[in-house]
């Protein structure tokens, strides 16, 4: 286990170099960012101020190596406040190395600092934001799991009725919906047609200033159409999933053996056939979770939900390329993260799986 833990690791942080790599060139080749910056307000000696400000005044490897320096978390910094690479001894963790002149630090990764939000660190806009896309994701996908697993279920046991063929039919066409088609016909339908009914409002964010002004207050309610929305896709998915790996389960020897003994379907399913098919399943949830949180961007936006997807849009419009590369980042470590969490929940589901 350790083993596995460490190649994975590893590996993880070579995708996350090779991540940002293409991320610093893509940026650099998409035209100069500090003119990104300024836009059409430029003038030479804004533009010389910004430069020198974010570094984009020294030669492209050195940026680069300033890039990777501060992405990671064991780096090199100037003790010259003057220099770019200089850092607050208070923003490390450790010191474990230093001359007169510079030092060897343990710290936070430093996603740098926005562009356009008043030199805000990026770390602070993605702790504000992030936590909103992983309950919109957290509550999409359980809510595709369990109707999905159900569904499935269904489906399997009554293979080739007009059961099965019905829930086959509304999967298909759940999965073939882009999202912001679906997002935009359900914030239409349950938010205006039926908000008399449902009480549920077109656009809405989980937290929202009260009607005096004096704060804010959490609005659970505002959190359904966009997670059902998010959810839809999933849910088809793992419908399909599950009865195709149920039937192909039902029809091994072990379970014609458990219906010999005399065994219920109820209790097949449960102790025997439904623990074995969830394999493939749990593979596509995680894949799935980690898509949300990079595909609920027009989710979000749509619904007007200040997530991590609504952050990335504005941060596009506004060319801030910090924030862009600082949640593309983040997505990448989820995914890198909950890849590990099924290859080791593989092996509790199925002891015959190995990590290795």
């Amino acid at each position: 286990m350790i083993s596995f833990l460490i190649k994975n690791i590893l590996k993880g942080i070579l995708s996350l170099f090779g991540v940002a790599t293409l991320l610093f060139f893509l940026f650099h080749l998409l035209g100069d960012p500090s003119r990104m910056l300024l836009d059409q307000r430029e003038d030479e000696q804004q533009l010389k101020n910004i430069k020198a400000k974010y570094g984009l005044d020294l030669p492209i490897l050195s940026q680069y190596s300033h890039y990777i320096n501060d992405l990671s978390p064991i780096s090199f910094h100037s003790k010259n406040k003057e220099d770019y690479s200089y850092i607050a001894p208070e923003k490390t963790i450790l010191i474990w190395w230093q001359t007169s002149q510079s030092m060897a630090v343990v710290k936070l990764p430093n996603l740098r600092n926005s562009f356009q939000k008043n030199d805000k660190p990026v770390i602070d806009i993605l702790s504000e934001t992030l936590p909103n896309t992983f309950l919109l994701a957290t509550s999409a996908i359980t809510i595709a799991f369990f109707i999905g697993l159900l569904l499935g279920i269904v489906s399997a046991l009554n293979a080739n009725t007009w059961l099965d063929r019905s829930i086959m039919v509304v999967s298909t066409l759940g999965m073939s919906l882009p999202s912001f088609f679906s997002a935009i016909l359900v914030a239409w339908l349950f938010g205006f047609v039926l908000h008399s009914y449902t009480g549920l409002g077109m656009t809405g964010t989980l937290l929202e200033v009260d009607d005096f002004g004096e704060g804010t207050h959490i609005v659970w309610k505002n959190a359904i159409l966009p997670s059902l929305v998010l959810g839809i896709r999933p849910l088809a998915v793992i419908v399909q999933l599950t009865r195709n790996s149920l039937l192909d389960v039902l029809n091994k020897d072990y379970i014609r053996t458990a219906k010999a003994k005399g065994l219920s379907t109820y209790q097949i399913v449960k102790k025997h056939a439904l623990k074995n098919s969830l394999n493939p399943v749990i593979t596509t949830l995680s894949g799935w979770f980690a898509s949300l949180l990079a595909g609920a961007v027009f989710v979000e936006y749509i619904f007007n939900w200040n997530g991590l997807g609504k952050e990335i849009v504005n941060a596009l419009n506004s060319s801030d390329l910090p924030v862009i590369s600082g949640s593309i980042l983040t997505i990448a470590a989820f995914f890198i993260f909950l890849n590990i969490l099924v290859d080791i929940s593989y092996s509790i589901l199925d002891p015959s799986v190995t990590l290795n």
